[in-house]
């Protein structure tokens, strides 16, 4: 079975601790200063240039398209507790599996990591990827990026054995979670 289409404008998961939903244009700061937090070891156009983009505005404006696409996309994470948001997780289509088939992705902010919280809103995010009938997720991860390569291990993907090599930025490992042979 491969995965619906159509972005549930009103998704909401809930976990324990978090809540994941739609992101809003008036978190952009958030979601920027998540790339003044990145690696030095990641690529360029993953980082903040040197103009100073992306802007919170550039950000607004990719999170006001992504509200008009059908797919799922990327949730805000908000801890319960506090109300604040500190990243975002959610599904995204990049091509490295079939075209129906998505990619996790999640980024938190640095004084949130080493708390549970990516692997919480990862699975949270894939129990709903498999009641939206997506046989697989997919996720591509940094060989050097030990705490997601754990987060991904922790949420039951695999290694695929593909690797795209890159000897500045570091080896990019495709993992797969094939939902077919889960319970």
């Amino acid at each position: 079975m491969s995965g619906t289409s159509g972005r549930p404008a009103s998704i909401l998961l809930q976990t324990e601790r978090l809540i994941l939903r739609p992101r809003d244009v008036q978190e952009a700061a958030v979601y920027r200063r998540l790339w003044t937090e990145r690696d030095e070891r990641v690529p360029a156009h993953r980082r903040i240039d040197a103009q100073g983009h992306p802007t919170i505005e550039d950000i607004a404006r990719g999170i006001r398209r992504e509200q008009d696409d059908e797919r799922p996309g990327l949730l805000a994470v908000e801890r319960r507790s506090a109300g604040d948001v500190i990243g975002y997780c959610g599904l995204v289509f990049h091509g490295n599996g079939a075209p129906e088939e998505p990619e996790l992705a999640y980024e938190l902010l640095r004084h949130t990591h080493g708390c549970g919280y990516a692997t919480e809103a990862g699975a949270a995010v894939l129990d709903w990827a498999r009641t939206a009938g997506y046989d697989r997720v997919w996720a591509t991860v940094r060989a050097w990026n030990a705490a997601s390569r754990r987060v991904l291990q922790k949420l039951g993907f695999m290694e695929t054995g593909r690797v795209e090599s890159d000897a500045v930025h570091g080896d990019s490992l495709l993992t797969v979670r094939d939902h077919r042979t889960r319970g």
